[in-house]
């Protein structure tokens, strides 16, 4: 059986880390030959026979987040975080293709009409918000500042304006309740159907030649396409319920119970002050529900992710910072892609 080790592999050929920041289509049989080859000659066991089992979940590595030139790229404050964090992610799956049982990518997934996109929102004058450098809180609502346009109410209420319009009222009101971030509306981004919505070229790689070479199937997690409520945590939306107390949307309870299932979770993805926070932060919630000693099973891979920063508009990266040192005193680990993590998981067998 699989049991981990403080060795780790060598990069496959196929890897360029030069082109991590650019798209293009995979050629997955030729990487499927090479994959299945490579787990021979490395001598690398299928899934199934794990000791330890071990997941990445990979949150957002989309295009819209992580290329230069798409929508909300997410650089850091070094204006290069996503390009740097995947190249990093990508050489930490390949040399550590024999110790990760199992992949979890979620999937930013919107489609135009939803709450945090400027189509939803009008001011007196008819005018959508400014997209990012616009936080709607609940005084905007209550004096009319931003409501919700008139013209989104056909597709997403039936034609009813009025009770869309007091939903955003008790949207942004459960948001300042529940000390959230003010809705913030966002450049359309994520779009379903459309090339932002992909995974980022290299990682795509990555994760197929993971696929192919353990015989484990990449596990896909759709999050965000709900458009009355945002979506950061991959494990639950930001509001769960309407106006009158009924369920909007869910906790994704299927993946909650498997991520707890496994012995180790390794966490990695974009952006480290938002979707990458909420989901620690929600798994650290349901963790301590059941028994904190189970924060000790998480690593956050601390050189794989970045903050939102927008020079001379928003700059999240101290809340981002706050926000993982809150997890490690939980007990999660803070780890780096170069870490020896067969060490820390030969532990646990």
């Amino acid at each position: 059986m699989n049991t981990p080790v403080s060795s780790q592999l060598p990069i496959p050929a196929c890897f360029d880390r030069d082109r991590v920041g650019t798209v293009w289509r995979v050629p997955y049989q030729q990487r499927a030959t090479e994959a299945e080859a490579w787990a021979t000659q490395q001598g690398i066991c299928p899934a199934s026979e794990d000791q330890v089992r071990v997941c990445l979940l990979a949150i957002d590595v989309q295009n819209t987040f992580c290329i230069p030139e798409f929508e909300l790229f997410v650089g850091g404050r070094s204006g290069l975080g996503a390009i740097e964090d995947n190249q990093r992610l990508c050489e930490f799956i390949y040399r550590n293709l024999g110790l990760i049982t199992e992949i979890a990518p979620t999937m930013d997934t919107h489609t135009a009409m939803q709450i945090f996109h400027p189509i939803f929102w009008v001011n007196e004058a008819g005018e959508h918000p400014v997209p990012t450098a616009t936080m709607i809180r609940l005084e905007d609502v209550q004096n009319g500042v931003w409501k919700v346009n008139p013209k989104v109410a056909y597709s997403l209420m039936n034609g009813d304006y009025e009770t869309l319009q007091s939903h955003a009222l008790h949207y942004t009101q459960k948001l300042t309740e529940n000390g959230k971030y003010p809705l913030t509306v966002w450049a359309y981004h994520s779009m379903l159907g459309g090339i932002g919505h992909a995974l980022v070229s290299a990682v795509e790689e990555a994760m197929f030649f993971h696929c192919i070479a353990r015989g484990s199937q990449t596990n896909f997690q759709i999050k965000g396409d709900n458009p009355l409520t945002e979506n950061y945590s991959v494990l639950r939306p930001e509001v769960m319920d309407g106006v009158d107390g009924s369920a909007i949307a869910q906790k994704n309870s299927r993946l909650i119970q498997k991520l707890l299932d496994f012995d180790a979770v390794i966490i990695a993805g974009q952006a480290k002050s938002h979707c990458v926070a909420w989901t620690i932060d929600d798994l650290l919630t349901e963790i301590l529900a059941q028994d904190p000693s189970l924060a000790k099973k998480v690593y956050l891979l601390e050189d794989c992710t970045s903050p939102v920063v927008v020079p001379g508009v928003i700059d999240f990266t101290e809340q981002a910072d706050e926000a993982f040192q809150r997890f490690a005193e939980a007990g999660m680990n803070l780890i780096r892609s170069t870490d020896f993590v067969g060490d820390r998981l030969a532990n646990l067998s």
